[in-house]
């Protein structure tokens, strides 16, 4: 499996895009960055949408796509897969007419650019070869993460925003994760408002990694702020966690 890194930041600055990861060029999983990226035959070349969430950082680059994909002469229907409260609110909040046009109905209710199509948690789904399913996570809003394996039993996590979980991992026993995509959003000294607000620090990573039976094989971290790099950088390093890495937009992964 090939993973594009769009961008894998926690938050938006020069230089730095948010949350979206490219699986073989078709499928993608959030949207933080989308349309600023990729050109026309990039952006077309998308068939499946998984979000993790809500919020804006993670969902911003629908209603952009759909908007450029609406007049090619060659269109494609494109399908957003998520939980039901995560599609409530990107039918009710996000293409409500009055934020964005509702391209489930664009150009009519028959032929709609996009389709919206919940999931349950912990049911699998299969796509261009592979199975995903989705496990949830705890954040500040509902969410989930995202399992996905190949034919050949390879397998990454991506996590999308959580914080500190237990059933996440129970969920998972048993199951190798040869690629952990898991987000770091504050440094060891913001614990408590990462806890409020459902992110992790390098020192509760350490203790979500104890939970996990078996251990992944790679720890690729996601989603650091950009202003607390440094610390976060130097407070996972003394960790010494086997197979850490510290993900950076545009690279390509090989799972």
């Amino acid at each position: 499996m090939e993973i594009k890194v769009l961008g894998c930041s926690g938050a938006e600055f020069p230089g730095h895009r948010t949350s979206s990861f490219l699986l073989n060029d078709k499928i993608l999983f959030d949207t933080g960055s989308l349309t600023n990226l990729l050109d026309i035959e990039g952006q077309c070349r998308i068939k499946h949408i998984f979000i993790t969430h809500s919020h804006l950082d993670h969902i911003m680059g629908i209603p952009f796509l759909a908007d450029n994909l609406i007049f090619r002469k060659k269109r494609h229907r494109v399908n957003i897969f998520s939980i039901p409260p995560v599609i409530k609110v990107i039918r009710k909040s996000l293409l409500d007419g009055s934020i964005w046009p509702d391209f489930t109905i664009i150009p009519n209710s028959h032929e709609g650019i996009l389709n919206l199509i919940e999931l349950k948690s912990g049911h699998s789904i299969k796509i261009d070869g592979y199975t995903i399913t989705p496990y949830p996570v705890h954040h500040s809003v509902p969410g989930t993460g995202f399992l996905v394996e190949d034919r050949e039993k390879r397998r990454f996590f991506y996590t999308g925003d959580t914080g500190p979980t237990s059933s996440t991992w129970i969920k998972m026993d048993g199951i190798q994760i040869h690629s952990l995509l898991i987000e770091v959003s504050f440094p060891n000294g913001m614990e408590e408002i990462a806890l409020r607000t459902g992110h992790l620090t390098p020192r509760l990573l350490k203790k979500e990694l104890l939970k996990m039976k078996p251990q992944p094989e790679r720890v690729l971290i996601i989603h650091i702020k950009p202003q607390y790099f440094r610390s976060i950088r130097s407070e996972l390093q003394k960790l010494k966690i086997k197979g850490l890495r510290l993900l950076k937009d545009d690279q390509t992964l090989q799972v």
